[in-house]
C-alpha cells in the first residue's frame, strides 16, 4: 500500500492524537479496551501482518513486516495502573487533555505516548519511500503492570516457535529524567521475592527448655541473611542487595513461645547472578543455620544487560539518533525496577529502553510535555532509518 507523505505539522498532530486515542481507552491491567485492535488496524494499513494472542484475559499483539538478515522489534504495553483517587486529578485521567502544553492522563508517560510515538515514527519511515531491508516486528502486551505471566513472556515464546530471532529490541518505557533522550536503559537488575517459614515448638514462656522459639531461630536466620556478601556492582550496573520486607509470628500471647515465624524478603541482583545460582546461595545460607524451614519463591525477574562497543551496536545507533535530534548524548543507565525487556533479552539480542520522562509515572496527574512526545517520535524515526533502510 502506498502512503502519502505527511507534512511536518501533520506528523506532529498524529503523534499527539495517537497518544490521546490510547489514553482515552481505560485499559487497566490486564484489560486492553481495544487498544491493540486499533493498533492492528493502523499497522495492517501499513502492510504489517498482525496476529492477536489472547491468554487468560491478557491481550497480546504481534505485527511483522518485511524480511532481512536482521530483525528489529518495537515492544511495549497498552495496560496501565489504576488512576487512584479521581478527585485528586486535575482533569479526567482518561480524557488526555492538554493543559499548558502537557498531556495529562493515566498512561501519558507509562507508556501509551511511547506507543503513539512508535506508530507515528513507523508511518513516517514507511511513507518516506525508503526500502525496508530488514524484518520489523511490533510486540505489544496488556500485562506489563501486572504479573507479566501471560504477556511478553508469551510473545517471546511465540517468536521462538516461529523461528524468529530478535537482533534489536527497543522498549518504549519512560526512561528520561528531565527531557526525552537524556537517559536510556541498557539493562535492568533482576528481582525476586520470597516467603520464608521457620518452624519451632510452642510452649510456656516460663519453661523455655520445653519449647523451641521460632522467633529466636528466625533471628539467627536474619543474621545469616544479612551476612551474605553481595557484589558491589560496576560503573554500568548497580550491585545486588537483599531487603527484609515483613516479619510475622502469628497471633500474639505474652506467655506463649511461638511455634512459627514467617519472613518476606526481596532481592535485587545484577547480571553476575542467574536465578538458579541465587536460589542455591540462599538455600545454602539457610541450611547453615537451620533445616526447619520452608522457602517459597515469588515473582522471579531475570536481569539483562546490553554491552557497549560490540559489533552492530544498538547502543551506538540509538546514541547517534538522540544526538542528532537533541544535540546531546544520553546517560546509559540500569537503574529502576524490572521491565519486559528481560523477556526479549538473550544471546545475540540487544535490548534498549528509550522513552519520555518518568518523573510522574503511576502518580496522580501523570503527564508528558508535548515537546517530549514529538522529540521521541523524531528519535524513533531516525532509529528506524538507521536500522531498517
Amino acid at each position: 500500500m502506498t502512503i502519502k507523505a505527511l507534512s511536518p505539522a501533520h506528523q506532529v498532530f498524529r503523534s499527539v492524537a495517537y497518544g490521546q486515542e490510547l489514553i482515552r481507552r481505560p485499559s487497566i491491567t490486564p484489560s486492553d479496551q481495544g487498544c491493540q485492535l486499533w493498533l492492528a488496524e493502523k499497522l495492517n494499513a501499513l502492510g504489517f501482518h498482525c496476529q492477536h494472542i489472547n491468554v487468560h484475559g491478557v491481550s497480546n499483539l504481534v505485527a511483522i513486516l518485511g524480511q532481512g538478515e536482521r530483525t528489529l522489534a518495537f515492544a511495549g504495553h497498552t495496560d496501565v495502573v489504576p488512576p487512584g483517587p479521581i478527585d485528586k486529578w486535575q482533569v479526567d485521567p482518561f480524557s488526555a487533555q492538554i493543559v499548558d502544553s502537557e498531556m495529562i492522563g493515566r498512561g501519558a508517560a507509562d507508556m501509551k505516548t511511547g506507543i503513539a510515538a512508535m506508530l507515528a515514527a513507523t508511518e513516517r519511515f514507511l511513507s518516506s519511500g525508503k526500502a525496508v531491508n530488514q524484518r520489523f516486528v511490533w510486540l505489544i502486551t496488556s500485562d506489563e503492570e501486572g504479573e507479566a505471566e501471560y504477556g511478553s513472556k508469551v510473545l517471546s515464546a511465540y517468536l521462538q516457535e516461529q523461528g524468529i530471532h530478535l537482533d534489536y529490541c527497543l522498549v518504549g518505557e519512560p526512561t528520561a529524567s528531565h527531557h526525552t533522550g537524556d537517559t536510556i536503559k541498557i539493562g535492568r537488575r533482576g528481582a525476586i521475592s520470597a516467603r520464608l517459614h521457620v518452624r519451632g515448638k510452642q510452649g510456656h514462656v516460663a519453661y523455655p527448655q520445653y519449647a523451641d522459639n521460632a522467633i529466636h531461630k528466625m533471628g539467627r536466620v536474619l543474621t545469616a541473611l544479612n551476612g551474605i556478601v553481595w557484589d558491589s556492582g560496576s560503573d554500568d550496573f548497580p550491585g545486588s542487595s537483599l531487603q527484609i520486607t515483613h516479619i510475622d509470628s502469628g497471633a500474639f500471647t505474652d506467655n506463649i513461645v511461638p511455634a512459627q515465624c514467617s519472613l518476606c524478603f526481596n532481592i535485587r541482583y545484577s547480571h553476575r547472578y542467574d536465578l538458579q545460582r541465587l536460589q542455591r546461595l540462599l538455600n545454602d545460607t539457610l541450611k547453615s543455620v537451620t533445616t526447619d524451614y520452608e522457602l517459597e519463591w515469588e515473582r522471579p525477574c531475570e536481569p539483562y544487560f546490553t554491552e557497549q562497543g560490540i559489533a552492530n551496536s544498538l547502543i551506538y545507533e540509538v546514541e547517534q539518533a538522540i544526538f542528532h535530534n537533541t544535540g546531546k548524548f544520553p546517560l546509559l543507565s540500569t537503574s529502576g525496577g524490572t521491565s519486559d525487556g528481560r523477556f526479549f533479552a538473550g544471546e545475540g539480542t540487544q535490548v534498549i529502553e528509550l522513552g519520555v520522562p518518568n518523573r510522574t509515572i503511576h502518580q496522580v496527574n501523570e503527564r508528558v510535555h508535548v515537546a517530549d512526545l514529538i522529540a521521541l517520535e523524531d528519535i524513533y524515526a531516525e532509529i528506524l532509518e538507521r536500522l531498517l533502510a
